[in-house]
């Protein structure tokens, strides 16, 4: 079992590492309850040309977090209802991201999110022990054909160029 660390996420290929969080663990631990999760379920967001990705409208008080080291959580409040949990990636400055988007049994992200209790008080937090959300890899990979690659979801106001780039990855059931 080897927890991910910053070094783990810095790199400008977000979408190949989009793909490989699938099959790892997000592990949450709250006040003591510690619970592991398989990822199945992923979105590439990969920096400010990226019309899907926050960054696309500039640097805001929102968007910053995007802009900082990778292996930081990106929360953020979407519709005003959901909170959605983001894995910072890429060098300083270069804002990109991957939404997880489902794990184990839960499809969704609004849902685990509120499944799991995740909300702002994570932003701008490393993925780490100490701060209770890390990920970890458990030695089991998923077969490559395991894995469907698809067009992001509900991020049309992006274009047809951005928004059907397959940035989505699933762990077929």
């Amino acid at each position: 079992m080897k927890r991910l660390v910053e070094a783990d996420f810095c790199s400008r290929n977000t979408v190949a590492l989009a793909r490989s969080l699938i099959g790892k663990h997000l592990v949450v631990d709250t006040d003591g309850e510690r619970g592991a999760f398989v990822i199945t379920e992923t979105e590439a967001y990969d920096g400010p040309e990226d019309l899907a990705c926050h960054a696309s409208k500039g640097r805001t008080k929102r968007t910053e977090t995007l802009f900082g080291p990778p292996g930081c959580w990106y929360v953020y409040l979407c519709y005003g209802v959901h909170e959605m949990l983001n894995l910072v990636t890429g060098p300083v400055d270069y804002p990109a991201a991957i939404l997880i988007r489902g794990l184990g049994e839960v499809s969704g992200p609004g849902r685990l999110t509120k499944h799991l209790g995740i909300d702002r008080r994570f932003n701008a937090r490393t993925a780490s022990v100490e701060t209770g959300m890390w990920v970890e890899d458990r030695g089991s990979r998923p077969n490559e054909a395991d894995i469907e690659t698809t067009p992001r979801i509900g991020v049309d106001y992006a274009g047809d160029d951005w928004a059907n780039r397959p940035y989505r990855f699933v762990l077929k059931a």
